[in-house]
């Protein structure tokens, strides 16, 4: 787990999940990874993975070639708020 941007608005965390075991001449699988998305002000948060992941990370690495701003980033990433439906629950 790793943070890979905090404002007041978002935080984002980037995951890596690795594999289980791997019978004995299997190829080892990727590991799966994703980013959990947590919009602080409607208290709610998102796991992206798969496809939806890499379209997320493509963005936002080619908005990072710009040297975007703190409102560039949290625009961006409210791009991906509409599809929150899950309630922050800290544990």
């Amino acid at each position: 787990m790793q943070m890979l941007y905090n404002s007041d608005s978002f935080a984002v965390v980037a995951f890596e999940i690795p594999h289980g075991p791997v019978a004995e001449g299997e190829p080892v699988p990727e590991p799966r990874g994703g980013f959990e998305i947590v919009d602080k002000f409607a208290k709610k948060d998102i796991f992206l993975e798969g496809a939806v992941a890499e379209t997320f990370k493509a963005g936002a690495m080619a908005l990072m070639a710009s040297e975007p701003s703190e409102e560039d980033m949290d625009e961006y990433i409210g791009r991906f708020t509409a599809v929150m439906h899950q309630p922050l629950v800290l544990h």
